[in-house]
């Protein structure tokens, strides 16, 4: 088994599934929404954070660095050479580096997940993979359900939908719930917003139905993108033709905004004031769902 590739493993999560649980945050993602919370989760390899702010410009780290990858300036990483090896992180006597994503065997991730069996037995809690996606890593991650399934770690999956269905579909025995994020419902709206078309995502979404999974659909409401009077009809459609009854709202937050230049991606058109009324946006979003006949939670 080929070792995954995760971010952070959250011990004592709330908010990732019934109970205390351990979430898993996977590296990579199909998907390039704008308003991603993680985009240290992005890109499928590990990578380096720089913190402009930290940075006393010593020159420490460029002597650390055996590729020649780090220069002075705001950029700092010369991404195209660096190979993530981490050798410059100690030498930042300030903290200005950080690596981001860590390999790690099936056997130790479980390890690391069931320390805390004790407070999922208690609470009703479990594992909880998400990320980025945690189904493009879908061979190591369904790996790990088995596992923690066979130990009777009751197990949840946080996925954008955007998987090969004949390769998820193995997996879903393991799973205890799905929380399938649903974003822009028109395909030409979401190929241009987020660089993917979402006819798998919705077909998957139709097996899910057909497959009778513990599934909740959930929806970021981010103003000027998914809260558009458009979008909310849609989605509303589409769940009432499958007879689903409840949708789980998520408010937006404009958490990645500051994460985005620590690893080189550019500042998302989204970070404007235009779209930063997120408790209006989300109240509006729940006021329309309820009158369409929807349970909203949040």
């Amino acid at each position: 088994m080929k070792d995954g590739l995760v971010f952070d493993v959250q011990r004592f999560s709330v908010h990732d599934g019934p109970g205390i649980r351990t979430t898993i945050f996977f590296k990579g993602c199909p998907l390039r929404c704008p308003w991603c919370q993680n985009p240290e989760a992005l890109r499928p390899h590990a990578e380096l954070a720089f913190y402009a702010d930290r940075c006393h410009g010593t020159g420490d780290c460029e002597a650390a660095c055996p590729r020649h990858a780090l220069q002075r300036g705001t950029e700092r990483i010369v991404r195209e050479r660096c190979d993530a090896c981490g050798l410059c992180v100690p030498a930042c006597p300030f903290g200005a580096l950080q690596k981001v994503g860590r390999s790690v065997s099936l056997d130790a991730l479980f390890d690391e997940a069931a320390r805390d069996r004790n407070f999922y037995e208690s609470s009703g809690g479990g594992v909880t993979l998400s990320g980025g996606e945690p189904t493009a890593q879908m061979e190591f991650a369904a790996a790990l359900a088995r596992k923690c399934h066979d130990a009777g770690i009751s197990v949840g999956m946080q996925t954008c939908g955007a998987f090969r269905w004949e390769s998820f579909a193995p997996c879903l025995p393991l799973l205890d719930f799905i929380h399938f994020d649903l974003k822009i419902m028109n395909s030409e709206a979401h190929r241009a917003i987020i660089g993917a078309d979402n006819q798998t995502i919705l077909a998957n979404a139709r097996h899910l139905f057909d497959a009778a999974s513990t599934v909740l659909f959930r929806m970021a409401v981010v103003p000027g993108y998914t809260d558009t009077l458009e979008n909310l009809r849609d989605v509303a459609s589409f769940l009432h033709e499958r007879d689903v009854r409840t949708i789980h709202l998520l408010a937006y937050h404009p958490m990645g905004e500051s994460k985005l230049p620590r690893l080189g991606f550019p500042i998302s058109p989204l970070f404007s004031a235009e779209t930063s009324g997120g408790s209006r946006s989300i109240d509006g979003a729940r006021d329309f769902f309820r009158s369409a006949g929807l349970e909203v939670t949040s």
